[in-house]
């Protein structure tokens, strides 16, 4: 799938087998982040998605697999991340639909300028720049650690690329919600907080948490029940299942914990005010 692929390359299946995905065997390996991010997003045919810092395309693949008739973009600043987003569009037969950029979301180039998306999501690095001790491998460091470009950049450059009316959803870390609603406020409305319970035997705090708002709304911040991933054993709740191994998506309307839908179509809808 990618060039040079072999034993420093994996395939990593997702979606119960829907969606394979070539990525490094070191450095950063996308996770269960970008699947919850692609099932948050309620993208209809037709509509355009950006994905901002995609990898190897997780997210743009598991949300052109859910979602019929949608066009994704995605970018990101290294080229050989890039270069491996295209081969896996191209295995998973996904390439009429995906387009990956090599850009940098501080300097963008003339192919985003002025591009107004219906959705755009991201899973910005979830680590200040001045945390101590980063991982020592590139790669992970430039995904998990921020560089030039911060939290507001990435929300800036998030919020100028969506057209009035449209969602920015990202997945991030919860220790880091004010910040991220302070730097989303700066443009979105309606913002909605569903946290990503760990679950398990005991409670715990949410780690990650999913917030999405529309540009221009005015609808009241919103915090939700979310969804709980784990089961006392370990293993993933019915619920958590439904969206990481059968494609369900995430419904953020009128739901409780177990917040899921069925079938393409549903996802995150934002109060619009």
């Amino acid at each position: 799938m990618a060039e040079g692929a072999g034993d420093d390359w994996t395939d990593t299946p997702l979606l119960g087998g829907r969606v394979r995905v070539r990525q490094p065997r070191t450095g950063y390996r996308a996770a269960i982040d970008p699947v919850l991010l692609a099932a948050a997003v309620a993208a209809a045919p037709g509509e355009r998605v950006l994905d901002v810092g995609c990898g190897v395309g997780t997210a743009a693949l598991c949300l052109a697999q859910r979602a019929d008739g949608v066009c994704i973009t995605g970018i990101d600043q290294d080229p050989a991340l890039i270069a491996a987003a295209r081969a896996n569009a191209t295995a998973n037969a996904l390439g009429a639909r995906l387009a990956f950029l090599a850009a940098d979301l501080l300097e963008p180039g003339e192919a985003l300028r002025g591009a107004a998306f219906d959705h755009v999501i991201a899973n910005p690095p979830h680590l200040p720049a001045d945390t101590g001790q980063p991982a020592r491998d590139p790669g992970r460091r430039t995904a998990h650690v921020e560089g030039r470009a911060q939290l507001a950049d990435w929300a800036a450059f998030c919020i100028r690329a969506v057209r009035p009316g449209g969602t920015v959803t990202w997945v991030h870390r919860a220790d880091r919600l004010p910040e991220i609603v302070t730097a989303l406020s700066q443009g979105l409305g309606g913002l909605t907080v569903y946290p990503l319970w760990p679950g398990g035997r005991t409670a715990r705090p949410a780690k990650r948490i999913l917030i999405a708002g529309r540009r221009g709304a005015r609808g009241p911040f919103r915090l939700l029940p979310g969804l709980v991933l784990h089961r006392p054993d370990g293993h993933f709740t019915p619920e958590a299942e439904a969206v990481l191994r059968h494609a369900g998506a995430i419904a953020w309307e009128g739901e409780g914990a177990a917040g899921v839908g069925s079938g393409r179509g549903h996802g995150l809808t934002p109060h619009p005010g």
